[in-house]
This record gives C-alpha cells, structure tokens and sequence, in this order.
C-alpha cells in the first residue's frame, strides 16, 4: 500500500506569480490545459498500489479548490483529500502535522512532491530503487550547471551506493552539480526525524520565553520544518538518506515565464502520455504548428494559426487570421481578429482587439547547455522591469492596433495607447 502528498504551500507565497495567482490559488493554475497539480495527480494515480492522495497548505478550501478535488476523485477513482494546515508549517511541518492521516492504514512508504515543479515524475522507478534498498528518505536528484546550481539543494552522493554524503540548501559557492527535484519517497521510518525537530523546536522555544511567563502547553513555532535545512542537511552521511537521479524533464514553477516554459516540457511530453490531448491540424480548421492544446468548448476560426507550444482554455474566441505562439490563453479570453500573441499568457476573460500585438521576451534555458534549467529571477532590476513574457491580468482590455511589449498589466485594466517594458497598474 502506497500513499502520496503532495505540498500546495499557500497565499503567502508565489508572489512572483502575480497577477495570476490573484484569480486562482497556483496550484490550479492551468498548465498545458490542465490544472498544475494534476500531473502531479496523474502521475501518484499510475503506481500500482497507490491508495490516496493528501494535498497539505494552507489555502482556504475555496469553491474552485473543492470542485477540483471533486472531480480528480471521480477521474481517478482514488481518495484526494485536502488537509489544511493551522499555519504555515514548512515543507516538513506539515508532514509531521499530518502524520496520523498519513500512515492510517499502514503504508509502506509515501511520496511527497512539492506542487510547483513540472516533471514526468519517475515514481515507479524510485519506488523499485527503495523496494531493492530500504532506507528512510529516497531523493529524486537531477543535475545542473555550476552556475544554476547554487539556486537549488545541491547533493553529494557516494557515486557507487547512492548515499547522499553531504547537502546543501543554496550554497553560497559551488558544492555540488546534483540538485534537488523536491520530488522523495519516505518510509514511515522518516517522520521520526521530523519528530526529533519538532521536539528540538519546542525546547528552544521554551528557552527563548521571558523570564516568569508560562512555559507549559506548545511553542506555536515548534511546528515549523524545513526539510531540507533542519532533516536532509542534518541526516547526510548517516546512511539514511539516498539519491535517484533522472535525466528527465524537469522544472521549477516559481513564476509565470516558468510557468510559460512548463507548459511547452508538458505539451511535448503529451505526445508520448496523452496524445489526444494535441491538436491536429483537420481540413477546414486552424492551422496548427507543433505541440497545441485547445479545450473542447474553445472557438478557433478556421485562418488561425496556432503554435508551437500553445494552451488554449475553455470557452476561449479566437478570431480569423490571429497568430499565437508560445503562449497561453485562459479561461474566457478572446483574440479579435489579426492579433499577433507571442510569448504571452492572457488572463481570464480578458479582449485583444483587432490588429493589437501582444508580445514577450522568453527567458528559456541556454538550448546549448543540456544541464541548463530555467532562470526564475527578479523582475526588476535597478527599479526597472526586466524584458520578460507579457502578462495581461483578468478582464484586461486592449484596444485595436496597439502594442503591448515586455509588460505586466493588472486586472480589469482597460488601455487606451501602446506600453512597452511596463508595469500598468
């Protein structure tokens, strides 16, 4: 019997996923037409034995939220459940939290995935790697470049056991070119660790009280835990904690252009996972280049051309001769005639009129370096906004012939003029 959790985090966090996340929590962002999480789902859903999925956050348990886990429970004839934290808790306090609903029912071990990454998840493969070799936490590891390195978990591994020797969160020079993919396997061995933190937490806490005030009952910080800081770092070397690496696709989903670059890894690997999810190019209908996904309800006149790499949601107008690339369309949106998207996302419901371009600059891995990841910096630079993917927010209007170039713009904004390398408020 298998388990997995998957870690939604909160809205305290995806900030450099604004104005997106203003609309939906990002875990249900779509990405290649389908919300973030549900690869995550699709995938636990294929392991033999798999018995229930746990989504652990902080998010208030909204309608869009509910009716998610509604339906991916019928789709997937599996329990989804939703556990929300009091606070948050961390990448391991919530685990720890959580640890009855976890092992009720005896699993032998558990994934956990973090939601903001894009992967072909190798669950069955690490699943063989600990049923050959027990050990209390198994890592999915990838590798990067000496430079990107320093942005992620780097792992040192004893290349002939797989043991990870040493780990570092976002070392300060370079330790390691094996990163951390926030994707484990653990045995129910590993919430005794969590169980020694959340304990060391607690008596630090007490000892930090002032002098004469109660100490009895719980410290509200003990919950608090970092796995990576307070459990890998502290475990490595003790034999307890080993490395699967993979050599496929693999992404962080930290902001919207990452968002934009997952969805593009998503859509090329549907050709091999969910082949009718692409669009084919039908006499009569638009014409499309490379990977394309259009949701059912979504009008497309027929002198469109559409991609490659290009997520079009429901309910979605687009008009005779628009070109779209590289993009994605959300909910509700419509594309009047002869617009130009290129490197865009357009929010919900939002309108770009006649002969308007909207247009980004990618922000993609060097396609020259293969341990090359993508970048999710700051974005701005000096107070200025650096040229990345345009964003339009919900319910933004954009007039005809105008041109909207390396810009964010909020929601339920209504232009008048061109803006370039803005921020429209």
């Amino acid at each position: 019997m298998l388990k997995a959790v998957i870690l939604i985090g909160g809205p305290q966090k995806g900030t450099r996923f604004r104005p997106l996340s203003f609309e939906v929590p990002k875990p249900l962002f779509p990405v290649a037409g389908v919300p973030m999480i549900q690869h995550h789902i699709e995938a636990c859903a294929q392991v033999p034995g798999m018995q229930e999925i746990l989504l652990i956050g902080f998010y208030q348990p909204d309608e869009p939220l509910t009716r998610f886990l509604e339906a991916a429970q019928q789709e997937f004839n599996l329990p989804i459940r939703y556990l929300q934290e009091f606070a948050p808790l961390g990448t391991g306090g919530g685990l720890y939290h959580f640890r009855d609903q976890i092992l009720a029912g005896g699993p032998e071990a558990f994934f956990v995935l973090n939601a903001d990454v894009c992967s072909d998840f190798p669950l069955s493969a690490m699943l063989d790697v600990h049923r050959h070799q027990p050990h209390p936490f198994l890592l999915l590891g990838t590798t990067a470049n000496r430079t990107q390195s320093l942005n992620y978990g780097c792992i040192v591994e004893n290349p002939q056991t797989h043991e990870v020797l040493h780990y570092v969160e976002k070392p300060s020079t370079f330790v390691s070119d094996i990163i951390n993919c926030g994707i484990y396997l653990f045995s129910p061995e590993a919430l005794k660790p969590l169980r020694d933190v959340f304990q060391r937490n607690q008596q630090d806490g007490q000892l930090c009280l002032p002098l004469g005030e109660d100490s009895s009952g719980l410290w509200p910080g003990a919950g608090t835990i970092r796995l990576e800081q307070d459990v890998f770092s502290a475990l490595a070397g003790q034999g307890q904690i080993y490395v699967h690496l993979t050599d496929g696709i693999w992404s962080q989903i930290k902001s919207a252009g990452s968002a934009l670059y997952a969805s593009r890894l998503y859509l090329s690997q549907y050709q091999l996972t969910h082949p009718e999810r692409l669009a084919k190019h039908m006499p009569g209908g638009p014409r499309i280049r490379g990977n394309v996904y259009i949701h059912p309800t979504a009008k497309v006149a027929p002198s469109a051309v559409l991609g490659p790499n290009v997520s079009i949601g429901e309910g979605v107008t687009i008009g005779e001769g628009v070109r779209l690339r590289e993009s994605i369309v959300l909910h509700g949106a419509t594309l009047q005639e002869h617009t130009c998207v290129l490197h865009s996302i357009v929010g919900w419901g939002s309108t770009v009129g006649r002969w308007a371009r909207v247009e980004g600059t990618p922000n993609d891995p060097n396609p020259n370096d293969p341990r090359a990841h993508m970048d999710s910096e700051s974005l701005f630079k000096d107070g200025k906004l650096l040229p990345a993917i345009t964003i339009l927010g919900c319910r933004v209007r954009i007039p005809a012939e105008v041109l909207i170039l390396n810009s964010i713009v909020l929601p339920h904004k209504e232009l008048s003029r061109s803006f370039t390398n803005q921020i429209i408020l």
